[in-house]
């Protein structure tokens, strides 16, 4: 059982991480032959048996810090090799525990030092706990955060997240007890408070990266004063002239709108593209006149979500549409200065 342990851990634990965990083991060696030394007969009458006792003391409490922290950082390694550390990242957790590990092996020895018990230190700290808050207020605020993002899924590695003030639009790269870090579009670096993302509401795009599509919501404006009811020989030249809309059938006693034909075609037309996902909300629909035009809203969601591919995609659909409104005898909204 141990073996395989072993096996495991030389396996999934990087060379430097192991490396650190044997160097500091064996740093524990000098320590444990000291305090053999100080109990053999050599120097058991020495006047400075307590004063090397106290450092030795000292020295493997060091030692037992720096194990337990390079044993998390390794376990840490091992962890982040695994699917699950995407989900829920411990970089923060870890470097919590480090920080009080580190806290506690500082009591110890200024305890052993002066020669008082580590627990009466503790309660003599607690009647400055507020200064220790203030001191370590954005470790403590970043551990909290971690466990909260972590804990509800807010984010994680590879996540694409946009702050409303516009400081950082790109992925993170990395989750720490302190910062958050985001790469953003432009190859800059973004350092993020955790708990800003716990106190200040961010988008986080994984909903739609891990959806059927990406959203396109645009308008068409249109010139009002091109709409026009159409004749039954106007919608039969349209029904030749247009494939799509070739069994399209009007109502004997409604006579259709031009730009009411211009959205069935949006509609017909987004219907039968390849690149739209048919199993997602798609809309036409005309939205209230203004002084800008008459807007048709197009909504609808496309399959692919890569960034370039996916404005290259829309563009290309609008080009269409708005090309073809001269087709319904439409004309789009422009302003004139």
């Amino acid at each position: 059982m141990f073996q395989d342990m072993a096996t495991f851990f030389y396996n999934m634990v990087g060379r430097t991480a192991r490396l650190r965990v044997v160097r500091n083991v064996l740093l524990l060696l000098p320590g444990i032959a000291g305090e053999l030394l100080l109990h053999s007969d050599l120097l058991a009458d020495s006047g400075l048996h307590d004063i090397l006792g106290r450092l030795n003391m000292v020295y493997i409490t060091i030692i037992a810090v720096l194990i337990f922290n390079s044993i998390l950082t390794a376990l840490l390694s091992a962890y982040e090799k695994s699917e699950k550390s995407r989900y829920h990242p411990m970089k923060g957790l870890v470097q919590g525990l480090q920080v009080v590990s580190s806290f506690v092996g500082g009591i110890v020895m200024v305890g052993i030092l002066i020669n008082r018990s580590p627990k009466s230190l503790l309660t003599g700290l607690g009647a400055s706990a507020a200064v220790l808050m203030l001191v370590f207020k954005d470790s403590i605020l970043g551990f909290v955060a971690g466990v909260q993002l972590s804990r509800n899924n807010m984010i994680r590695i590879g996540d694409w997240i946009q702050m409303p003030d516009g400081s950082a639009n790109g992925t993170v790269e990395e989750i720490t007890l302190n910062t958050v870090k985001v790469r953003n579009w432009d190859n800059s670096l973004t350092m993020i408070p955790p708990y800003t993302l716990v106190s200040v509401p961010f988008k986080n795009w994984r909903g739609m990266t891990e959806s059927d599509g990406r959203r396109v919501d645009k308008m068409i404006s249109l010139d009002i004063t091109s709409l026009e009811m159409l004749s039954s020989k106007a919608v039969d030249d349209i029904r030749r002239s247009i494939p799509l809309m070739a069994d399209y059938e009007s109502s004997p006693d409604e006579p259709p709108t031009n730009s009411k034909l211009y959205r069935i075609y949006i509609e017909r037309y987004l219907r039968a593209h390849p690149l739209v996902a048919q199993n997602l909300d798609l809309i036409v629909a005309q939205r209230e006149p203004s002084e800008f035009g008459l807007p048709i809203e197009v909504y609808f969601f496309l399959t692919d979500k890569v960034w370039n591919e996916y404005e290259r995609i829309q563009s290309d659909i609008f080009d269409h549409l708005l090309s073809m409104a001269s087709e319904f005898g439409l004309k789009l909204y422009q302003l004139n200065m």
